[in-house]
Formats: C-alpha cells, sequence, structure tokens
C-alpha cells in the first residue's frame, strides 16, 4: 500500500507541475481583467467547484469533525492565506509580462523546500545539499545586485508556495476537504469584492464580456484540479523528492516567457539563472548517487538473507 501511495504521489506531482507550468497561457488570456479581479474569481469559482466535489462526495460531515479540531482550523486558515498571497503574486507577475522573474522564483522554490524539510521536519541534509542551497543563492544575489534591488516577485512566490506545501503536509486533512476549507475562508472576500467592483464597472458581462466571464469561471477548475494533485503528493511523497519533481514547471513557463512571450532574458538573468541550474544539477545528481547506494544496500541485505 504505501508503494502505491508513493507512485501515485509522483504521478500526481507530475501533473500538477505540468499543468502550473503551463498556466501563462491561461493567465495571458484574461490579461485584459485586472488582477485583483482574476484573484477574486480565482476563489470564488475554486470553492464552488471543490464544495461541489464535496456534496458529490457526501463528505460535508468531515468538514464538521475538521472544523471542531482548533489546530487543524488554525493550519487551514494559515494555508488560506499563503496560497492566496501566491496566487496573486503569479497573476500580476504574468499579466505584467514577467514570466521569466516568475519562473527564476520557482526554481528557486525547491531549494526552499529542502532547507524547510531539514529545520522543520528533521530531514537529513548532506553537503552537496549545502552546496546547492549556496549556489542558488548566489544566483538570486546577481540579479539583486544588477538590478539594484531583491527580486521580490521570484522570492515571495518561492517562499508563499514553500510555505504552503510545509502547512499542508503538517495538517492531517484530506486533499479536497482541506482546499474546500481553505477557499471557503477568502470566498466571502473575494465576493464583496466582485459585488463592489461590479457596482463601479457595470459587473464583468457588461465590461468584458461572456467568454471572459467563462474563462474567469474555469479558473476555478484549472486551480483546484492541480493544487488536489499536490496536496495528494504532499501527503505520499519525501519533501526532498517533491523540490525535483518542481522543477518541470518553472522550465515550462520559462520556455513560454523567452519563446512565446518574448520577455527579456539578458545575459544577468543567464548567469543567476545558471548558478540556480547548477544548483539544481548538484542536488539532483547527488540525490540519484544517493537513491542508487539505498538500492545496492538493500540488495546486498536480500542477498546476505
Amino acid at each position: 500500500m504505501e508503494e502505491k501511495s508513493s507512485k501515485t504521489g509522483v504521478l500526481s506531482a507530475l501533473a500538477a507541475y505540468t499543468a502550473w507550468g503551463l498556466l501563462p497561457i491561461y493567465w495571458k488570456t484574461l490579461q485584459s481583467v485586472p488582477a485583483q479581479e482574476i484573484l477574486a474569481h480565482r476563489i470564488t469559482w475554486s470553492f464552488v467547484f471543490v464544495a461541489l466535489l464535496v456534496l458529490y462526495k457526501k463528505q460535508w460531515g468531515k468538514i464538521r469533525s475538521v472544523l471542531r479540531d482548533r489546530s487543524k482550523v488554525l493550519g487551514l486558515l494559515l494555508s488560506a492565506l499563503l496560497v492566496t498571497s501566491n496566487w496573486y503574486i503569479y497573476i500580476w507577475a504574468v499579466n505584467s509580462n514577467r514570466v521569466v522573474e516568475a519562473s527564476l522564483g520557482y526554481y528557486f522554490n525547491p531549494l526552499i523546500v529542502v532547507l524547510m524539510g531539514i529545520m522543520v521536519l528533521g530531514e537529513r541534509i548532506d553537503r552537496w545539499q549545502i552546496a546547492s542551497i549556496v549556489l542558488a543563492c548566489l544566483g538570486v544575489l546577481i540579479l539583486a545586485l544588477e538590478y539594484g534591488k531583491i527580486p521580490w516577485i521570484s522570492l515571495g512566490l518561492a517562499t508563499t508556495f514553500a510555505l504552503y506545501g510545509l502547512a499542508k503536509r503538517l495538517v492531517a486533512v484530506d486533499s479536497l476537504l482541506g482546499l474546500t476549507l481553505e477557499t471557503a475562508v477568502v470566498t466571502p472576500i473575494a465576493i464583496i469584492y466582485l459585488w463592489t467592483a461590479g457596482a463601479n464597472s457595470g459587473g464583468t458581462i457588461s465590461h468584458f464580456g461572456v467568454p471572459t466571464l467563462l474563462l474567469l469561471m474555469g479558473a476555478g477548475i484549472v486551480t483546484a484540479i492541480p493544487l488536489l494533485w499536490f496536496a495528494h503528493a504532499a501527503k505520499n511523497v519525501p519533501f526532498t523528492t517533491i523540490g525535483f519533481i518542481q522543477y518541470l514547471s518553472p522550465t515550462l513557463s520559462l520556455v513560454l516567457g523567452v519563446f512565446v512571450y518574448h520577455e527579456e532574458f539578458t545575459s544577468t538573468h543567464a548567469l543567476s539563472f545558471g548558478f540556480i541550474w547548477l544548483a539544481l544539477a548538484v542536488y539532483s545528481v547527488s540525490r540519484i548517487v544517493v537513491f542508487r547506494k539505498a538500492n545496492l544496500g538493500v540488495a546486498h541485505s536480500l542477498q546476505g538473507k
């Protein structure tokens, strides 16, 4: 059962990060809509979608049991704030033509995940992991020194999502129920914002049209499904493995930013990304070596028996 859960967890992680890597395509179709309004629709329709799933699976009774646990409620409140912050930063970055900077954040994120796995979950670290973290920090520092400011979009995305993943791992709540409660926390605020914005502008339909409204409604589906995949993976796959799989998402986003949306990619970007790619290469090779040694150890022990 544990092996099966691990395999489905890895597949869920691959599916989630592929979807997230291609998500800029979806947000670009909504570039005429303010980021705050996209966020409000994303929250609202995500809640509607997952609430319908809960209703279909007849799990409303389980939600009441979760709400009776104060520690879980506090954990879900924290998760809601973190994921909402992450959503807003990402939507704003994509629709402000800063997909490359957003992809840098998600390249940096796996190493923050590793740090949190070490500091909070007690996962072991070796000299190669330390080297990879130092190299990644140098990459971010180069970008900061060149532009005279901290790349807050990159670091904001990396930190909020790493903390969100950690919160999901520490709060023992079913993936669907957790996402339902997380979105339920912020949906009232989102509805109030949409009501106010609609009163001032005449509403989304009159201002942007029916096709745009349908895309905004679809944001609930494209948001909820990858998050459910990720939540399943976070509970069944080691944090360090999730950090490795996450390389897929920023790679897809970077390709879109440079080759599809023709964003600027300077020599400074290349140097900064180069250090981070080197960090990921060092980390990846070290994990492969550790994995092979572990397999050899198991094989020798079985032969001894």
